[in-house]
């Protein structure tokens, strides 16, 4: 359903809620002002052609959903060739991701490997899925004082892994940046 002509755009905010992004399409499942586009994410297909986007923003929508690999098929199904889509989800043991009756699935920095050919969960499961994306780059969000401090550097990341998966409540979020592989 779409609430007006959304705007002639190549990029798509996808669960914009309020986070309005002017010059996107702005897509969620309430009819906010500046949603372009009304549309149930459970319910597939959305209503884009093929190859539409060149840019997807997904933030915390994706824990929401109820099937993360044929969200992630759809996402790969709207974007152009070389798209970037960018995910930031709750990590999965940080408590805002199962404080939130809402929330339906857990992430963690391995989760996107399934979708990345380069990677070895891909690689030994290439059948759970169609969707292919290259890692382009992941991030954490760290919260310290209740300000939340993006940390995103290779040789850091490795260090916050190991103590996150240790002693919970160090990462809060995640960010990957993906690029569709067609």
């Amino acid at each position: 359903m779409t609430r007006s002509d959304p705007p002639a755009s190549d990029k798509v905010n996808v669960g914009s809620g309020t986070d309005i992004q002017p010059g996107w399409v702005n897509l969620d499942v309430a009819p906010l002002p500046g949603v372009d586009v009304v549309h149930d994410l459970t319910e597939l297909p959305w209503p884009f052609p093929d190859d539409q986007f060149s840019e997807i923003k997904m933030i915390h929508v994706l824990e929401h959903l109820p099937d993360t690999v044929k969200t992630m098929e759809e996402l790969h199904r709207i974007a152009k060739p070389g798209a970037r889509v960018t995910i930031r989800v709750p990590y999965y043991n940080a408590p805002s991701m199962y404080t939130d009756p809402t929330h339906r699935a857990f992430f963690s920095e391995r989760t996107f490997d399934f979708f990345d050919p380069k990677r070895p969960h891909c690689g030994k499961r290439p059948y759970y899925s169609t969707a292919r994306f290259s890692i382009e780059r992941m991030s954490f969000y760290l919260r310290v004082f209740k300000v939340y401090i993006r940390v995103g550097h290779p040789l850091v990341n490795p260090i916050l892994t190991f103590f996150a998966n240790r002693i919970g409540a160090i990462i809060w979020s995640e960010e990957v940046e993906l690029k569709a592989i067609k």
